[in-house]
């Protein structure tokens, strides 16, 4: 019974908008007016405020990073019910119920399952890879990508545990789906860097 409470607790938490609450409390927009139309971090950040944005970047972390830490390192839990709690709260940010189902993207969520899984070390992975993303191609979507296979070489090197595999794997279908957009466009370098190489071949 614990365990299904957990599975709806974490759902309720991914389910929390935060950037549309802040965005409304702090400025007075609806975020989901700027950028990409999506609720999230990135898009306060473009309505102008930084420090919006910064808090709810962490506050888009914590909601999953919480419940998913306290199942797994405070209450134990393993298996399949824990592996609906680790997906629970990308689930809840993408089909939030406060929103009538139409969430965001989930990147900062996934990443803060993996800080309540594993701490720093696969999250550590992914920032790293999805920081690299960001400097090599225009396209949010295929750093996302980049930041899962750092994800996945972090596990299979250091934790090859099936229940964090099929995390990964069920957070990799969720995010392809939401950055459908991006990845149906073949990735594209940065103009800095498209440049470079245009000037190498020369």
């Amino acid at each position: 019974m614990l365990q299904v409470i957990f599975i709806l607790i974490a759902f309720l938490c991914g389910s929390l908008p935060f950037s549309i609450w802040l965005g409304k409390i702090l400025m007075g927009l609806d975020v989901r007016h700027f950028g990409d139309g999506n609720p999230g971090s990135a898009n306060v950040f473009r309505a102008g405020n930084k420090m919006a944005a910064l808090l709810v970047l962490i506050l888009d972390i914590s909601k999953a990073a919480i419940p998913v830490g306290l199942a797994y390192h405070n209450l134990g839990m393993r298996g399949p019910p824990m592996y609906f709690i680790a997906i629970a709260p990308i689930l809840g940010h993408v089909f939030s119920p406060f929103l009538g189902f139409r969430g965001g993207k989930g990147l900062a969520t996934a990443l803060g399952v993996w800080i309540g899984l594993t701490i720093w070390k696969a999250s550590l992975a992914g920032v790293i890879s999805v920081a690299i993303g960001i400097a090599l191609f225009s396209s949010p979507g295929w750093a996302v990508m980049l930041a899962l296979a750092g994800i996945l070489s972090c596990l299979l090197l250091w934790m090859p545990d099936p229940l964090l595999l099929w995390v990964l794997v069920s957070q990799t279908l969720i995010l392809i789906w939401t950055h459908r957009f991006d990845l149906s466009h073949a990735p594209r370098l940065r103009p800095w860097l498209a440049g470079h190489f245009l000037r190498g071949k020369a």
